[in-house]
């Protein structure tokens, strides 16, 4: 608990909320499939809400983002630049209807998103390929984190568990928060796409974490 309390401080202090609670529930995730009784679990769930939002309010670009996802229209608490990048994310969604404009026809791509081939990635795909693509992409994700956790479930031994459930939270986590900040049911982080958003960072930390979720997975197999 200590480690994960340190590994999430050092992330938050850069600062980046997101990448930190992406780090702490991970690591929660961890602790509760090493056998930790779901009550302490809890409780430092509980806790880990608690510093969350003292640091939302205490943030004022944090602040400011929170207020703007409650309430997209111009207020006089929050511009409306900050409410910029989530209006145009929905907008492009909702341009993109059931089948799409097709691919490479986005419009909203061109100097209307922020962070266009990163964070906001997923609205494009869904302006160019619909609701069809979308779901079809939102579909590969549930399909990896299923695979992911049946690693885990049928792995040989409890290292090669632990670790199939911490990359697969990892992974799992980063598209869930992306995508409900994409979608407005979160209020956006700067968390990117896993193995979608360009970024060689990102792009190697997901490739590498899978390269070793399939090394999990090898060793199962051989053992059986």
């Amino acid at each position: 608990i200590f480690v994960i309390a340190l590994v999430g401080f050092l992330i938050l202090m850069q600062p980046d909320f997101g990448t930190a609670l992406i780090a702490v529930l991970s690591g929660l995730t961890i602790y509760l499939a090493s056998g930790a009784p779901i009550k302490n679990v809890l409780i430092l769930l509980s806790i880990v809400g608690f510093l969350g939002v003292f640091f939302i309010l205490t943030s004022p670009y944090r602040r400011e983002r929170f207020a703007s996802y409650i309430n997209l229209a111009p207020t006089q608490e929050v511009s409306l630049s900050s409410k910029y990048q989530i209006n145009q994310v929905l907008i492009a969604l909702g341009s993109g209807g059931f089948w799409g404009l097709g691919l490479g026809q986005s419009r909203q791509k061109y100097d209307y998103i922020p962070e266009v081939n990163t964070d906001s990635i997923f609205s494009v795909w869904g302006e160019e390929t619909g609701f069809v693509g979308a779901t079809a992409l939102v579909s590969l994700f549930a399909f990896l984190i299923y695979k992911g956790l049946w690693i885990a479930r049928t792995a040989g031994n409890l290292q090669g568990s632990l670790l199939a459930v911490g990359i697969t939270s990892f992974i799992g986590l980063q598209a869930f928060i992306n995508l409900a900040g994409m979608t407005h049911l979160l209020p956006l982080t700067g968390v990117p796409l896993p193995l979608i958003s360009y970024g060689g960072s990102s792009l190697l930390a997901g490739m590498f974490s899978l390269g070793v979720l399939l090394n999990v997975s090898k060793y199962r197999k051989e053992a059986n």
